[in-house]
């Protein structure tokens, strides 16, 4: 009996009365081309018990394709911590090209490189790109600002290698979905208030942005609650989500001025959790004058293209992702 057979057993004995109703009720919301047996799963993360399994559905990593080499290095810069990255490349690449610095999500607190091999070694192949991949380390164990932190010393340098890279340091974007999406955009706006590294366009997939959310009872969301949301952020922020946070760059969304951010694209499902959030920070970079393409899919829940990647929509969905980052940063 699988594993994912095994918790299917158990959310239908756990999974009755409102909850049953409720999961129901969002699950009919979603688009039809999107529902999975696996949305009945009730899993919220609530505590070090309930992190262990969650870390541990990760499951498997995607392996790379063939067409596309990855290696591992490490990254340092100064006298910051050493980060493991992986590098995603191809041997027909044109030099210099673009390049994209890609953080995996997990909500702060999960997830590995590796979980993000097919979506990077799509880039390389489609765009004739480097993509480095920051292996950052996570919350609780390693509360804000570590995690940011690691990916600025890969952002760093990937600028310092640019060259033995075959990369243009002005075509360098970071990206990343969910979590990733969030320190991604932590990432833009500490490099421009620190003069630097330069970063031309921000790619983020779904991103978590505003430790807010935590706090609303009116909206919930699939595969990633407001439960486990609120989870996160506290461990990541190492107080209550919501609460006061007056850290630069902590949460993307507390930002005052937006103005001098890179250009941006943002997608989103429609019955996401993050879907109100991700709407007001692209509302918010245009007012500031900062170019932002947002992309809303209807019924899309969180992360839907890992349980549904056939679908047309999610094609799409990734389609233009690949596209955005052609228009930003390819040759």
């Amino acid at each position: 009996m699988s594993k994912i057979t095994r918790l299917l057993g158990i959310a239908a004995t756990t999974l009755t009365g409102l909850g049953a109703v409720k999961r129901k009720r969002m699950i009919d919301a979603a688009s039809p081309e999107l529902r999975n047996r696996q949305l009945w799963l009730p899993l919220s993360m609530r505590g070090p018990r309930s992190l262990k399994v969650g870390r541990t559905m990760m499951g498997k990593q995607p392996l790379v394709p063939a067409t596309c080499s990855v290696r591992a290095e490490t990254a340092s810069a100064g006298g910051s911590t050493p980060v493991p990255v992986l590098v995603y490349d191809r041997p027909d690449r044109t030099t210099p090209s673009g390049a994209l610095l890609w953080i995996h999500g997990g909500g702060l607190v999960m997830g590995t490189a590796e979980q993000a091999n097919e979506l990077c070694s799509r880039f390389v192949n489609d765009l004739g790109i480097v993509v480095v991949n920051v292996d950052y380390r996570l919350a609780p164990e390693h509360p804000f600002p570590a995690g940011l932190d690691d990916c600025y010393t890969a952002l760093t340098w990937l600028h310092q290698h640019a060259t033995e890279l075959g990369v243009d340091p002005t075509r360098i974007a970071v990206g990343g979905d969910s979590a990733g999406g969030c320190l991604a955009a932590s990432l833009a706006q500490m490099a421009l208030d620190r003069g630097g590294p330069a970063v031309c366009f921000q790619l983020l997939q779904y991103p978590m942005l505003d430790d807010r959310t935590a706090l609303r009872r009116d909206i919930d969301g699939l595969l990633w609650s407001n439960t486990s949301n609120r989870y996160a952020w506290s461990a990541y922020l190492g107080h209550a989500a919501g609460g006061d946070e007056v850290r630069p760059w902590a949460v993307p969304a507390r930002r005052i001025d937006m103005k001098g951010l890179p250009a941006a694209w943002i997608g989103v499902g429609s019955i996401d959790l993050f879907h109100d959030e991700d709407l007001t920070y692209a509302e918010r970079l245009r007012e500031a004058g900062v170019e932002c393409e947002l992309h809303v899919v209807p019924g899309m829940y969180h992360a839907a293209e890992r349980f549904a990647p056939k679908a047309p929509a999610m094609v799409d969905f990734i389609d233009r992702m690949v596209a955005a980052l052609r228009g930003a940063i390819a040759g």
